[in-house]
């Protein structure tokens, strides 16, 4: 089995295995992901400020699904499988919009922003037909640090009974968050709710999740490939990342580095809630299964990642700032470039590395050196996640 060599340190070595090469690259497991993490768990998915008025949707991948976000008039965000009850059609077959009502373009089967059939050729000659029933099947949504949540768990629901119930957010994401900043108040120092959108990347990785989250996790590879990160955070040069082992730790700016900036200038204004062991400290945190949020005094970098296959992954990255940091347009280029080159550089290994997982030198994988213990710990939630069964070969 790919997973049975986690339980197992290798032999006479301070070595911990990795999951063998098949668990990046086999379909059955990447379904497996699908139905039994991201179709389970909430994944952060829009900035809630992209949805300012009433109207306004975007559609989004959870998973194996499409779901419409939009803004309502009256019950503030929904979601909604991007399905007509009718024949299945697409309702929403643009990325984004605004509109008084959701139609779909076959048989212009039509929706209220807040989900219900309102409309369809013939509907009134159909008076036992159930509009709440037939509305559109709902979504779990949770706004949080200015995000917008969601989690598809449970069957899909007509308006009439509600979704199933999601797992606890506070018990989940929340948690996440206070085993790496102590409490979540740490976290709301920073008023990320309140911060605006500086800039959006979008990046297109040729590799695998896991990948990915692997390579933040750590820094043993920041000296190698990292040489801005690590003339702002020299002791990322050391192969720690600011994830230390059982301590909350913010890593140090370098003396003369006044900001977190490509060049290691001056930042913008400062956020002003932060806490005095926050200043000149960047910590990072690993939300699962994904999400990454990177905290520096003046703006916060938050990545969601959409697993697209196997061996593909999208990665959306917002740099966010003060609101008169936006609205005075004050340069923050030199803020957004700094985590913009790292991310390349992250990604750019991660794809060099994602085609040798189908090597026969990697059929039992490879292994994981002490500062990596949190990869460790994340290969094992993710075995208890898919279970045994989903990893036979």
């Amino acid at each position: 089995m790919i997973i049975d060599q986690l339980d197992t340190p290798v032999s006479g070595t301070s070595l911990k295995p990795t999951p063998a090469g098949a668990a990046y690259t086999d379909p059955e497991i990447f379904r497996r992901e699908q139905a039994e993490i991201f179709e389970k768990m909430w994944n952060a998915v829009l900035r809630a400020e992209s949805l300012a008025s009433p109207g306004q949707w975007r559609t989004v991948t959870v998973g194996r699904e499409e779901i419409i976000v939009v803004r309502t008039r009256k019950a503030g965000i929904k979601a909604y499988l991007n399905v007509c009850r009718h024949r299945g059609m697409r309702v929403c077959t643009t990325p984004e919009g605004r509109s008084k009502t959701l139609q779909c373009g076959y048989h212009a089967w039509t929706y209220a922003l807040e989900g219900e059939l309102v409309a369809a050729p013939n509907l009134t000659s159909m008076p036992d037909v159930d509009r709440g029933e037939y509305g559109l099947k709902t979504v779990h949504v949770r706004e949080w640090l200015g995000y917008i949540w969601l989690c598809v768990s449970g069957p899909a629901q007509g308006l009439d009974a509600g979704p199933g119930a999601p797992p606890s957010f506070e018990e989940t994401v929340m948690a996440e968050v206070s085993t790496r900043f102590g409490e979540v108040q740490s976290l709301e120092n920073y008023g990320i709710e309140g911060l605006r959108v500086g800039e959006t990347r979008r990046y297109e990785v040729a590799a695998n999740w896991k990948l990915i989250i692997e390579n933040f996790m750590e820094c043993y590879h920041c000296a190698t490939i990292h040489p801005e990160l690590t003339e702002v955070i020299p002791e990322f040069a050391q192969g720690w990342a600011s994830q230390a082992k059982d301590e909350i730790h913010g890593a140090s700016f370098g003396a003369q580095v006044q900001g977190f900036t490509v060049d290691g200038s001056a930042g913008v204004a400062a956020l002003p809630a932060i806490a005095p062991e926050q200043d000149r400290k960047y910590y990072a945190i690993t939300v699962r299964p994904q999400v990454f949020i990177n905290t520096v005094p003046d703006h916060v970098i938050f990545h969601r990642m959409y697993p697209v296959s196997a061996e593909k992954t999208i990665v959306e990255c917002d740099w966010l700032f003060l609101p008169e940091v936006i609205d005075g347009q004050l340069d923050v280029s030199r803020s957004v470039e700094l985590f913009h080159r790292v991310n390349l550089q992250d990604f750019e290994a991660c794809e060099q590395t994602q085609p040798n997982m189908s090597s026969r030198a990697y059929d039992d994988g490879g292994a994981l050196v002490p500062s990596e213990h949190h990869i460790a710990e994340f290969h094992q939630w993710w075995a208890e996640q898919i279970g045994p069964s989903a990893t036979r070969r």
